[in-house]
């Protein structure tokens, strides 16, 4: 079977594709790189011109000109013109409601004319769309990524607007489109299910699927000092709740001068990213989730303690019990601090929770059969 996946947010299509690929399927993957995590396409709609040093002066002076960042028209343009080499696939998948990253207008046009020119579709519930936006709005869950934007000033709310086009009028009309040419719309983890149970068009969650094979466990070394880790994306700084990481870090390193060693790093590179955290014990992902995202899932297959979305719904999903493979993070730094304490103060805890996160990664994210379960959700 001929497959096209569109759009990269975390590496989750390129793993999937590297799980088709074992089970004999051709597959095409497009998409953006998504800013300076640089993710790998076979086709690429990156902006290049704009993301370099001098395409980047004239792109900056439009925008303080006008607020629009010419980087969306150029990754448009060049999507355009991979087109005609985006023909004739059995499956098409899009990373979410807006894969190419192009202004609205453009989105729309280019989308009617990939999906046109192939036979079936499937969308992803993956980060943020019309539905789940509108869902978090109504405040239908104990928290989520917009409790900084509900709760904090005009300080917090700049990092929200890009959200907010999610249910903008022109967005409204790329969404309706797809769901009406869609064959089915998966959720990628468990916090897009309750947005999306009661859709006719919502055809189940499939894990994030994750390739072990180019993935390391190794048994947790404590020498003379516990690594932390925080690695922060800036422009999902409140989304991600790293307020409360930075702030129980501070007591932390105050705590256990002596035995913590606390390493933050700011936008760099995925290949840099995974890189940096290799050498760390406990890992800081987001507080604002009820089950991993996939930079979380990978630092669990290296047997890392990562504290990130692992609520009661997770839990129950995967019968677990309490911190068995992963740290539930909440919006509260005391807590935080307790539990980041529990930690330094018994870790032989870092060992066998690092133990058990690889085991339930490679048990219930293995790539190939992700991939399986993709195509039994295609129906090819």
């Amino acid at each position: 079977m001929r497959i096209l996946l569109v759009g990269e947010f975390s590496r989750l299509h390129n793993s999937l594709k590297e799980g088709l690929l074992v089970l004999g399927h051709e597959v095409v993957l497009v998409n953006s790189g998504d800013g300076f995590k640089n993710y790998p396409a076979d086709f690429s709609n990156r902006a290049l011109l704009c993301e370099s040093k001098l395409g980047n002066i004239p792109r900056q002076i439009i925008y303080r000109v006008t607020k629009f960042d010419i980087s969306y028209l150029e990754r448009g343009i060049r999507f355009y013109f991979h087109l005609r080499k985006l023909k004739n696939f059995d499956v098409v998948q899009l990373i979410n409601e807006a894969p190419i990253q192009t202004t609205r207008k453009f989105e729309f046009f280019l989308l009617k004319k990939l999906i046109n020119q192939n036979s079936k579709t499937f969308l992803l519930s993956c980060g943020v769309d019309f539905i789940t936006l509108n869902h978090m709005l109504q405040k239908k869950e104990r928290y989520s990524i917009m409790n900084p934007y509900f709760e904090d000033t005009a300080n917090t709310k700049v990092q929200y607007w890009h959200m907010f086009e999610f249910i903008s009028e022109n967005h409204k009309k790329i969404h309706t489109f797809l769901y009406q040419n869609i064959s089915g719309v998966i959720a990628s983890d468990l916090d897009y299910v309750n947005p999306l149970k009661e859709n006719p068009k919502f055809i189940g969650m499939i894990p994030n699927p994750i390739n072990t094979t180019k993935i390391e466990y190794k048994e947790p070394q404590i020498l003379n000092k516990i690594n932390i880790f925080l690695g922060i994306n800036s422009s999902s700084f409140y989304k991600k709740g790293v307020h409360f990481f930075e702030k129980a870090l501070k007591i932390i390193e105050e705590k256990y001068n002596n035995k913590v060693n606390i390493q933050i790093t700011t936008n760099i590179p995925y290949k840099q990213y995974i890189s940096i955290y290799n050498d760390c014990h406990i890992l800081l992902d987001q507080v604002y989730g009820y089950d991993q995202g996939y930079n979380a899932l990978e630092a669990m297959a290296k047997g890392k303690v990562v504290f990130t979305g692992a609520d009661k719904e997770f839990l129950e999903y995967y019968n677990l019990s309490e911190d068995e493979v992963a740290i539930n993070a909440l919006p509260d730094v005391d807590y935080l601090v307790e539990k980041l304490s529990y930690l330094i103060e018994n870790p032989s805890k870092l060992i066998e929770i690092g133990q058990k996160a690889s085991q339930f990664v490679k048990r219930e994210h293995d790539y190939i059969k992700i991939a399986a379960t993709y195509l039994n959700k295609w129906n090819i």
